[in-house]
């Protein structure tokens, strides 16, 4: 029976395309999954199994593709949720559609490809499920609220669930990356910008024409390295390398401007307590025992 077998969705691009090639690099064994196989060919010559999949559909078809993959290696160690896009725009400028298929892709398909996974990793009493947060985990943004919205979604669940399953021997990590230099911002390049321009007048107060000129600048200029990302999350998953005597942490970090982001947010989260602590303890009921 080989060592770590990877299950990676969303590994056509990004950093799941780059965590195939890491895991590869290191004598891996890797299934790399995505709805457009063609954009797989360099993973497909560097020795992954290419597998057809979206994320968003039923779970029976998940769990078929998962299946391939044990019966062609005989299990899986790493379960990866790298499938996901960006929805730019102001709240109230997206469609119910829009909406409801970026909660479908970031949110629903990680969640169903996560219990998919432990299925498989249950019975075995291990494994790594690695979900992707972001930044935008800890803090919302002009023009990219439902983004936002997910991200947080998939940080407070991979939290819950390595509740559940850290016990059963199964670690759960939530992947929080600043920016990189992935093509998310690239036309064309999963980011989907639905701005109205008849409402750019009345939310340009509020600095959105400003933020598109930060996101043109931005790409191709990210801080981020992704292939050194890449190489940190699969020694962390494995606790190898610079993880290596180190336990698998429930959120896992990456990027100096997301460690500086997310102080940031604690700083501001800090003052905001102490500021209205009067008002917020005073809710409870005079006899309250159960006290935080």
């Amino acid at each position: 029976m080989p060592g770590n077998v990877w299950f990676i969705a969303g590994a056509s691009s990004g950093f799941g395309r780059a965590i195939a090639l890491e895991a590869l690099a290191r004598g891996d064994k890797v299934a790399a999954a995505s709805r457009d196989p063609p954009k797989m060919s360099s993973l497909e010559d560097a020795g992954a199994v290419i597998l057809k999949l979206d994320v968003t559909s039923d779970e029976t078809v998940i769990m078929d593709t998962m299946q391939k993959v044990v019966d062609a290696y005989g299990r899986i160690t790493h379960a990866v949720n790298a499938a996901g896009y960006l929805l730019e725009g102001v709240i109230e400028a997206a469609s119910q559609d829009e909406v409801h298929r970026i909660v479908a892709t970031n949110v629903l398909g990680t969640a169903t490809v996560t219990r998919c996974a432990l299925r498989f990793l249950r019975p075995q009493g291990f494994g790594v499920i690695a979900n992707f947060g972001s930044l935008a985990s800890w803090e919302g943004g002009l023009a990219y609220g439902y983004y936002s919205a997910t991200k947080w979604a998939v940080s407070g669940f991979t939290e819950s669930l390595n509740l559940e399953c850290r016990p059963l021997g199964i670690a759960a990590v939530v992947i929080e990356p600043g920016y990189f230099r992935t093509e998310v911002l690239n036309e064309g390049g999963g980011h989907r910008l639905v701005t109205r321009e008849q409402l750019l007048a009345e939310y340009a107060d509020a600095g959105l024409a400003r933020q598109k000129e930060l996101v043109v600048q931005m790409d191709n200029n990210q801080p981020g390295d992704v292939n050194k990302g890449a190489r940190v999350i699969v020694d962390v998953l494995t606790q190898t390398g610079v993880a290596s005597g180190r336990e698998i942490p429930v959120r896992l970090v990456l990027g100096s401007d997301a460690m500086q982001g997310i102080k940031n947010k604690i700083k501001a989260t800090e003052t905001l307590l102490k500021e209205w602590e009067d008002v917020i303890v005073s809710t409870d009921y005079d006899d309250a025992t159960l006290k935080g």
